[in-house]
């Protein structure tokens, strides 16, 4: 303030510039080490790291209402400026929604890009954890890595991945939470209908 500056932490404080995210990264451990982590998969990735990743993309659109919470957040999800706004993962590529950072063993793990600034942490962390693990419990298959420029494809190049968009306005989200019941689960009655209204 003392030199005419202003601190911001809005997900997208400048328009035509990249935004501000605040990148989710996860995994889980046992007493044996990284769960996550398996040196014969071509990956390098076990199958509770592929099926923790399909269950946060299972439910990644109605996350979004939890990791995106403003109005000032859709102005970031859009293409162009870095920010992911397609449904997707890769373990080479690092643009798409989660990538898997190189480091294995120990350091093993996901990282949800789309999350920013302005999400309260603990309900962000506690929903995505609520998302993997119910892909853990159903025993879920995660869509083929997409490696290749997502932003380069065609809608029918997308739609024949099945490459979903993430919701385009905080209206579009808070749609797809309310009809989300492992979500709502995860944030409880109370805090649910108080985050709704």
């Amino acid at each position: 303030k003392q030199y005419g500056l202003h601190a911001t932490f809005m997900p997208k404080p400048l328009s035509g510039v990249n935004g501000s995210g605040m990148h989710m990264n996860m995994s889980l451990f046992t007493e044996q080490g990284n769960a996550f982590y398996d040196a014969a998969d071509a990956n390098q990735l076990s199958t509770t790291a592929y099926q923790f990743l399909a269950g946060v993309l299972a439910h990644v659109r109605s996350l979004t209402a939890v990791c995106n919470p403003t109005v000032n957040s859709y102005k970031r999800l859009v293409p162009g400026y870095e920010a992911p706004v397609y449904v997707a993962w890769s373990a080479s590529n690092r643009s798409p929604l989660v990538r898997i950072p190189g480091s294995r063993g120990l350091s093993t793990r996901l990282e949800l890009r789309s999350v920013d600034p302005s999400a309260n942490p603990y309900l962000a962390i506690a929903t995505i954890l609520a998302a993997g693990l119910d892909g853990l419990k159903q025993q879920l298959t995660p869509m083929p890595a997409v490696d290749e420029n997502i932003y380069q494809m065609t809608l029918a190049q997308r739609r024949a991945k099945g490459i979903e968009d993430l919701p385009d306005t905080l209206h579009n989200a808070l749609k797809s939470l309310a009809q989300d019941e492992v979500i709502k689960a995860a944030m409880g009655d109370h805090l649910f209908d108080s985050f709704m209204t």
